[in-house]
Order: structure tokens, then sequence, then C-alpha cells
């Protein structure tokens, strides 16, 4: 778990990247962050923002979707990782969970976990197994049915937990809540708030639904169009009156757009 009271080491560092696809459509702005270890860090923003760019940017996994990033740097454990290819990233400790809770729908629930342990070169994997089992009990009892007939709320835990097979330091975690109901959301972050106290990983994660996100994250960062328009502790960001009212939908106000809020053109106006 974080300790607030503690100099935090820095896990991984995104500087002022700059993402282009097709060679002509830019998406990121100058998006800079930090991940510090042990931390949960949230990248927040509607739909189109850029946070799947960002997180898949930092994976390398860009030049299937024919983008690249332009600009800027990104290290993990201060080293540039800019030039590895997703398999070697992962080797390093950095996995991505994708949106869209990705399964092998023919292969068993056991076997897509099995999966995230081949670019291993050791450690007891059946002891990894029993392990997400402790966390995702579910995924035991049904370890024998085919993945692509279980449901969303269990797909998304068979991906989480064929990535911790992988024994990442690091997980991307993008858009976990998506088509889930409350209640599985609230049981998806518990386990990913479980997993970041009792065995140490490290999340960034991507999440539409500020509201739950930023309840579980330690830091957060808000991207709009592509750039972060503010960040700061995720205590600080939830009593902020823009976040409160656009992202939480708690103005007394009434909803307004983002033009009628001067603070907020201040800062586009800044960012420009």
């Amino acid at each position: 778990m974080l300790d607030a009271g503690r100099t935090e080491e820095t896990l991984l560092e995104v500087n002022n990247i700059e993402v282009i696809y097709n060679h002509v459509i830019l998406v990121l702005k100058g998006v800079s962050l930090s991940v510090p270890k042990g931390g949960i860090t949230a990248l927040l923003g509607g739909n189109g923002a850029g946070k799947t760019t960002t997180l898949k940017a930092i994976s390398n996994l860009l030049h299937s979707e024919r983008g690249e990033v332009t600009k800027g740097s990104i290290n993990y454990r201060g080293e540039p990782v800019a030039d590895l290819d997703p398999a070697a990233l992962v080797k390093k400790g950095v996995i991505q969970v994708m949106e869209g809770r990705h399964c092998f729908e023919h292969l068993t629930v056991e076997e897509n976990l099995l999966t995230g342990a081949y670019t291993r070169s050791g450690g007891d994997v059946a002891a990894d197994l029993e392990m997400v089992y402790d966390y995702f009990p579910r995924l035991k009892t049904r370890r024998k049915s085919q993945a692509g007939y279980t449901s969303g709320g269990e797909q998304q835990m068979v991906a989480i937990g064929r990535a911790l097979m992988s024994r990442p330091e690091c997980i991307l975690l993008d858009e976990p809540s998506m088509g889930l109901a409350p209640q599985l959301v609230e049981e998806i972050f518990t386990i990913v708030k479980d997993l970041n106290e009792k065995e140490g990983n490290t999340f960034l994660l991507a999440e539409q639904n500020t509201n739950v996100a930023l309840r579980f994250a330690h830091y957060g960062y808000i991207l709009e169009s592509g750039r972060v328009v503010m960040d700061g502790p995720a205590a600080d960001l939830r009593e902020n009156p823009d976040v409160k009212e656009f992202y939480l939908g708690m103005s007394d106000d009434g909803r307004k757009s983002f033009r009628d809020v001067r603070s907020y053109r201040r800062r586009k106006r800044w960012l420009s």
C-alpha cells in the first residue's frame, strides 16, 4: 500500500508525449504523468479523451493500429522503453489489460489464465494460479468452463487474472468498469485495491467512471482532447468544484457546458 508519509519512488514516467495515427491524426498533445511504485493512479476523462491511447503508448501496442509516439519519452524504472516490443515489456513487469475483456473464447477459464504465464522463465505457476483463484473465487468455480460462455464480469476477472499470472509489477488497466453492473464494478475495484495493498501491484487505470475511480485511486489525471487538464491527489480531485460538476454530477446549479466555467476556459487557453 502506498504510504503518503514517505518519499514516492517513480516506477513509470511519461514525459510530454505526442501520438499521431496514420501520420496525420494528432491524438495526444504533450501528455505527462508519473506513476509511483505501489500506488493506484487513475487516468480519467470521457470517451475519446485519449486514455486508451496513453496506455497503448506505454505498452507499445500502437503500431498495430498505425499509431506512433512522435515526441516525448516513456521511462520505466528510469530506463527508456519506447523501443521494446510488448513481450519484452511484459518480461520487465509491465502488462496491459485491454478494454473490452479480451479472452480466448474457446479456451477454458483456467487455460486462459495459464496463457498469462507464457512469458515467464520460472516460478511456481501452480501457486500463482491458486493465488488468482483466492482473489477471484468465482473463476475457480468456472475454471473448466469455456471463457466465451462466462459473464462479462467473469471475463473481466479472467483478463485481470491472466495478467497477474505474468507476475507483473505494473498493471495498465483499461476501462475495467465498462459494461458491468454497479455491484460488479465495486467488486472489481475492491480486488484491485486488495492486489495493490497485499501483493504490491502498481496500477495505472484508465476509467470513465470517475466516481468509483477516485474512491480507490491515490492520484488522478484528467484528460480532455488529448491533454492533461488537471491532476492531483484523488481526495483533492473529489472535492474540486469543476470535477464534482462535470465528472461526478454534483453541481447545485445544474449541469453546464465546459465553456460556461471560466476557470476551465482559463486552463484551456493556458494549454493551447
